[in-house]
């Protein structure tokens, strides 16, 4: 694996890791965590080099081995998919030259970025993302504020306990993340008639974090639903989802 950095549409540095060669699959991570956590430490980045993809992980700013500005001007509205823009200039690729897959907060990003028309990859997969974590996404932004906001005092048995300490082990600027969890805005669902490319959505069967993604899957052209083994965050640790990706690739050229 390699890693590098490069310069965002407005300065900010941020990382992605390579693995494999061979048709680019970019991978998007959720929110909170990192490419590492996502990608990497469950083999899902080793399933598809294997399988003669190469594996492009990008670091969200304020994730991972990104940088974490506290200046409010780095976080324009939807910056995240600017930054995925960002990221293909720099790798030099073009519409249909390369896939691209998200989990949680990286799939809700590629959706925003194929619906407005910002890029067409070959092929799309979303992962742990429901209809409600597209269209109103300010009702599961406040969660994460407040995991933010109260940080000090969220105690075991809290329904936010969880989130919080997931947040404490990845080492989140909390005063970035708040910055950037502001500059999210909902998506028109309308919009997903323009994702037209070949699409999985793939959810935990035990996560309904996001809302429904078999209703997600029923709004998009043409989209493919697999269910895979476990909770939100639970269901990204698991082989079935990195082996599920893969047999999407490899079944719709």
């Amino acid at each position: 694996m390699t890693t590098e950095r490069f310069t965002s549409f407005e300065g900010t540095q941020l990382a992605v890791h390579r693995m494999g060669k061979g048709s680019p699959v970019i991978l998007l991570h959720g929110l909170f965590s990192s490419a590492q956590m996502n990608w990497i430490k469950w083999g899902h980045a080793e399933r598809l080099a294997k399988a003669g993809f190469e594996a492009i992980m990008l670091d969200f700013r304020v994730h991972g081995d990104s940088e974490s500005p506290t200046d409010p001007a780095n976080y324009p509205m939807d910056v995240l998919p600017r930054d995925v823009v960002a990221l293909l200039d720099h790798l030099g690729l073009e519409d249909g030259d390369f896939d691209l897959a998200g989990f949680s907060l990286g799939a809700r990003t590629s959706l925003h970025c194929v619906a407005n028309g910002l890029l067409r990859p070959r092929r799309l997969v979303a992962g742990g993302m429901g209809v409600a974590g597209l269209a109103d996404w300010n009702k599961r932004s406040a969660f994460f504020k407040r995991v933010i906001d109260e940080f000090d005092t969220i105690k075991p048995g809290d329904p936010a306990y969880y989130s919080r300490q997931f947040l404490k082990s990845q080492g989140v600027d909390r005063v970035a993340a708040r910055l950037l969890l502001d500059a999210m805005s909902d998506l028109d669902t309308a919009k997903l008639a323009n994702v037209t490319m070949p699409t999985l959505v793939v959810c935990g069967d035990e996560d309904q974090d996001n809302g429904s993604a078999r209703d997600l899957a029923d709004l998009l052209p043409d989209a493919t639903y697999v269910e895979t083994p476990g909770a939100h965050l639970v269901s990204a640790t698991k082989p079935e989802m990195g082996e599920a990706i893969v047999d999407f690739l490899q079944a719709r050229p």
